[in-house]
């Protein structure tokens, strides 16, 4: 048997007041595809900036062995000299710069002391056609969609000539072709001996692509699977993970559907730059108290835009039709005005639009309900404490108190502070937006069970995932939208995914 080109024996890492890793082995055969599994806050990112540097020798126990030597790495320059790039969840690009400055940053091509613009300009060209990016290299960053700055990335790390290629998360933010694309170049730079670790929720890729399975519990090593060898289903992983089987993905749930609590009556949005250009074309929909509502539709069908201009016209520009909330017309004209009316928005995009990372749990909690903390002219600390408390209590949130900062949570806890901060609102509709994006099978169960705990409240919810088993486990009713427009309504009894497929690709014009 060849010798591995990693090994990483006895890590343990510790922070203050808690074991993030405790005597955890990894094993990577040289020339595989690696996945490492676990729940949020099980310490798979942590094993990860151990192996790169981040964390560097030193402050963490045990041994790493790369490439047939001991390795003791104090930063993440020594890391990559090394061959070792790892491409965060978060990427490290610098939008106003253009692809090739973004490529080589901090590994410029230089002469005599001065960058060479023609070799930069042409050896990103190369780099970029070996990753799919076809691109002009002087294009800025900013200009490019989330799976194509994802390809940058890579093409950056191949710039350094990498041996171990980590990605933490690489398809979370990406649409299913973004995805079977970047899966698909992760096996050919495999033909080209080039080694990959990826952390993902994605049991499905996960299951396509990898060669082998580390599943880590809890901050240890729980086993390691040969996918190779067969054997290897989502059931297998996730019972590794989770320490249980998860017969059934969704909590039992009896709707108590009641009447029409919101209607959404010939909406229509135009787009905030262009006003000729209709992003949402008279759409029609209702949800009634105590129902879950979904809304399918591929990337770019409009489900955010039809969302956000709902929650206070927050997207979008000549609003025309009618919303009305309990049969009462609704005038918003702004995100304030939304939330006093009673309905409140869950964004996609948890880190740039739902939290300030630098707050704590407790001012994150109580940010869109501070009106009612406050005495005078100033905000009641004491209860604020109080109603955080409670919310850290009853989601389940996994920290030691509300003083932590949100930015130190794993991402399914994120997501429970931004369901708190909306439900300390009151809202008679919540509408969530990919609500568990980026989140494990584990915590996904738990928000599930809050989201069916609201609906038995009386509230109403409106749904927009990307995954349609989510959609058809979790929604009483559907709707599918292509193109700005609803073309369909299912009920729970009548839809599956190849019905709504076939809707979110229907011709809407």
């Amino acid at each position: 048997m060849p010798e591995p080109i990693l090994q990483m024996r006895s890590i343990t890492k510790r922070f203050p007041g808690v074991l993030a890793l405790s005597d955890v082995d990894l094993v990577v055969a040289r020339g595989a595809i690696h996945a490492i599994c676990g729940e949020n806050g099980a310490g798979k990112s942590t094993l990860m900036k151990v192996l790169s540097g981040v964390y560097p020798h030193g402050s963490y126990e045990g041994e790493i062995v790369f490439d047939g030597r001991t390795v003791e790495f104090s930063n993440i320059r020594h890391s990559e000299a090394a061959g070792i790039v790892i491409i965060h969840q978060e990427l490290a690009l610098i939008p106003e710069l253009s692809i090739a400055e973004n490529i080589f940053l901090g590994n410029e091509n230089t002469r005599r002391g001065v960058i060479d613009w023609d070799a930069t300009n042409h050896r990103a060209i190369e780099l970029m056609a070996r990753v799919g990016l076809s691109e002009n290299p002087l294009t800025p960053v900013k200009h490019l969609g989330i799976g194509k700055q994802q390809l940058v990335e890579i093409a950056k790390a191949l710039s350094k000539d990498v041996k171990l290629l980590i990605l933490d998360e690489p398809t979370a933010a990406l649409n299913d072709d973004d995805s079977a694309h970047l899966l698909d170049l992760l096996k050919g730079l495999q033909g080209k001996g080039i080694t990959s670790i990826m952390i993902s929720h994605k049991l499905n890729e996960i299951e396509r692509v990898s060669d082998a399975i580390t599943i880590i519990r809890d901050g240890r090593t729980i086993e390691t699977l040969d996918v190779r060898a067969g054997d290897v289903d989502e059931d297998r992983i996730i019972r590794g993970m989770v320490g249980r089987d998860l017969d059934h993905r969704f909590p039992d749930h009896e709707p108590e559907i009641g009447d029409v609590l919101f209607e959404l009556e010939d909406w229509r949005v135009s787009h905030p730059d262009d006003h000729s250009r209709v992003v949402i074309k008279d759409a029609n929909l209702t949800v009634r108290s105590g129902e879950i509502v979904g809304i399918a539709g591929l990337m770019g069908a409009g489900r955010t835009e039809l969302a956000r201009s709902v929650f206070g016209r927050s997207y979008g520009s000549r609003h025309a039709g009618r919303l009305r909330l309990e049969g009462r017309e609704l005038v918003l004209r702004s995100v304030h005005d939304a939330i006093r009316a009673g309905i409140a928005y869950v964004s996609e995009d948890r880190k740039g639009l739902g939290l300030n990372l630098l707050d704590d749990i407790k001012t994150s909690v109580t940010a869109a309900g501070l009106d009612r903390l406050r005495r005078g002219v100033a905000v009641d600390e004491r209860e604020e404490v109080v109603v955080a408390e409670s919310y850290r209590r009853s989601f389940n949130i996994k920290a030691p108190s509300v003083t932590v900062g949100v930015g130190k949570l794993s991402g399914g806890n994120q997501q429970k502070v931004v369901l708190s901060k909306w439900l300390y609102t009151e809202p008679r509709l919540l509408i969530l937006d990919e609500p568990t994006r980026g989140i494990d099978v584990g915590a996904k169960f738990e928000i599930y069970g809050i989201i069916q705990a609201l609906a038995k409240q009386g509230k109403g919810v409106l749904v927009i995932s990307s995954e349609l088993p989510e959609l058809l486990g979790l929604c009483d009713r559907i709707y599918t939208l292509a193109e700005g427009v609803i073309t369909h309504e299912f009920t729970r009894e009548d839809a599956s995914q190849e019905g709504l497929m076939r809707h979110m690709t229907a011709d809407a014009r």
